[in-house]
């Protein structure tokens, strides 16, 4: 299926080659895939999934170091490695470099070998395009781009001196970058158009301007004080009540202008500098994935460097890549980016994940810290977030005894429930925030739950964190570590009281009832509890427990 290693083609340029590419993907594309619909996004109440084969489907994946996936010989014991840790998704880097070394010849020894890894280990992938950036810089483009700075212009700082960064004002750039990107979109359809092998993909990474608020070159100043483009005014006001806080406040600073130049329009300091960056670098990554999608219209998302804290400028992190306040622009600029996902690093977990579930933007984290958190945080993201996608960064660096596994294998077990119930309030999420000892939830139907943290409010043990999901109007299924729940009725006068719990297992492919936990495990029939003892030494404290709780009311 695979045929040989290395291929040439003879690419073409510009236009031409972005309608012709178009026109012959629409008339072959039915070749590959025409049995049944590739990996898409589709609404489901209020949240948007990920289906796969027809079917909603969660990424419980790690994402791996850079230059991880550039040997296959290395990937070997990795995916076994991947495959001990739960995962059901590898996230690999895929570099420009290495795809196109020399101009219009392509080899795609990688993308063919690393389909072939995940295929054998039973895993999915979501390839990371390592095109003109990666982490605001141009390290991995092929050595004759680098080394045509006149043909690939790059950003320059006020003094006029040259960075390691292409500029992406280049149309060159921006056109050489397409048509690598649409030559590995065609082979992995060819490949993998049918298997379904490759979810989605990454367009660049981390994007952004780095030491300073914006690119100063002779071209950059030009645009800059040229008019803004129509196509972002006429968006700005077609959108004009539905606007992030932040993009009203950047606009507002002109009276809301209509046209204009940008300096004119949105101001002359770091925060107009920062949407100048934005329009232009969405634009160049819109053109790429509109590229790619034109050969097999996979979905496609931009990942952000974030904001590291409040008095951080538009320079101090990539000014220009797409932070959550600047979702606005990228929408308007690259409507064939799918969503635009942040890399989690920063201890706010919930409130960064907040700020990008705005605006109808889905929560993808292709990258988050792999320390104990990520536990807890991958149960509360894809419990109360939707998020269609949990990694934690360098997951190759993990021991298979990282507690990440047993979370994922419990979540997967799980994830039928789970994404029946996304986009409803028949799922809460639930994450111990610093310091907090107890907080109430209200839950579908009549009940609300009142949840206890840290040792059931003896502060020792894990950082509480878990799910809970209506099974039926007094029925109760709770998954987590940490926690304490016990259940009120929403009426007024009423009291609850538990009827039973049920420590619940995985046994022969099905959950399957273990333990009655109606007696000391529940504080006397006040409380489910997970764990349900903290003094069994024989208990693995570090897992998820699920327990299945039925409840009722009276006077």
């Amino acid at each position: 299926m695979f045929g040989n290693k290395k291929h040439q083609v003879n690419s073409k340029s510009g236009a031409v080659f972005l309608t012709l590419g178009l026109v012959w993907a629409v008339a072959s594309f039915g070749l590959a895939a025409s049995h049944e619909s590739i990996p898409h996004l589709a609404k489901r109440g209020t949240a948007t999934q990920l289906v796969v084969e027809g079917k909603p489907f969660v990424i419980l994946a790690g994402e791996l170091t850079n230059s991880t996936a550039s040997s296959l010989d290395y990937m070997e014991p990795v995916w076994d490695r991947c495959v001990a840790l739960k995962l059901n998704t590898v996230l690999a880097a895929l570099s420009w470099e290495l795809v196109e070394p020399e101009e219009s010849k392509y080899d795609f020894t990688l993308v063919d070998g690393l389909v072939k890894g995940a295929r054998k280990h039973n895993l999915k992938l979501v390839f990371l395009w390592l095109g003109s950036w990666k982490n605001g810089v141009s390290s991995y483009v092929p050595g004759w781009v680098k080394n045509h700075v006149d043909r690939f212009p790059r950003v320059q700082r006020k003094e006029g001196r040259n960075t390691s960064t292409i500029t992406p004002l280049s149309d060159a750039a921006c056109q050489a970058d397409a048509r690598a990107f649409a030559a590995v979109m065609r082979r992995i359809r060819q490949i993998d158009g049918r298997r379904h092998t490759v979810l989605m993909m990454q367009v660049e990474n981390e994007v952004g301007s780095l030491g300073d608020s914006r690119d100063r070159s002779p071209q950059a100043e030009a645009a800059f004080a040229g008019p803004v483009p129509r196509q972002l005014m006429d968006y700005l006001q077609k959108h004009k009540d539905s606007l992030l806080p932040e993009t009203q406040k950047v606009w507002e600073s002109s009276n809301f202008r209509t046209s204009g130049t940008w300096g004119e329009v949105f101001g002359n300091d770091a925060w107009a500098d920062e949407v100048f960056m934005a329009w232009h670098y969405a634009e160049y990554i819109g053109k790429i994935a509109a590229a790619g999608k034109a050969e097999y219209p996979l979905p496609m998302y931009a990942n952000a460097w974030l904001v590291q804290n409040e008095k951080q400028k538009p320079g101090g992190y990539p000014s220009g890549g797409p932070v959550s306040r600047m979702m606005d622009v990228w929408r308007a600029a690259a409507p064939a980016i799918d969503l635009l996902a942040p890399d989690i690093y920063l201890p706010d977990f919930k409130g960064i994940c907040e700020s990008y579930a705005r605006s109808g933007n889905p929560l993808m984290i292709p990258e988050a810290s792999r320390g104990p958190e990520a536990t807890g945080r991958a149960f509360w993201a894809i419990a109360a977030m939707n998020a269609i996608c949990f990694a934690p960064y360098g997951i190759e660096s993990c021991g298979t005894t990282h507690p990440i596994a047993k979370s994922y294998a419990t979540l997967s077990r799980l994830m039928p429930l789970i994404t029946e119930r996304q986009g409803t309030n028949r799922i809460v999420g639930i994450l111990e925030d610093r310091d907090e000892k107890e907080k109430t939830v209200d839950l579908d139907g009549d009940y609300r739950a009142h949840i206890m943290f840290g040792g059931h409010g003896k502060r020792e043990g894990p950082r509480g964190y878990g799910l809970i999901m209506t099974l039926a109007p007094d029925e109760f299924l709770i998954a987590g570590n940490g926690i304490g729940v016990n259940f009120s009725p929403k009426t007024a006068g009423l009291q609850g009281e538990l009827v039973e719990v049920w420590e619940m297992v995985w046994k022969e492919g099905k959950w399957a009832k273990r333990r009655s936990l109606n007696g000391d495990e529940t504080a006397g029939g006040w409380r489910a509890q997970l764990p349900a003892n903290y003094s069994d030494k024989y208990a693995d404290l570090d897992a998820p427990w699920v327990v299945r709780v039925k409840v009722c009311t009276h006077r």
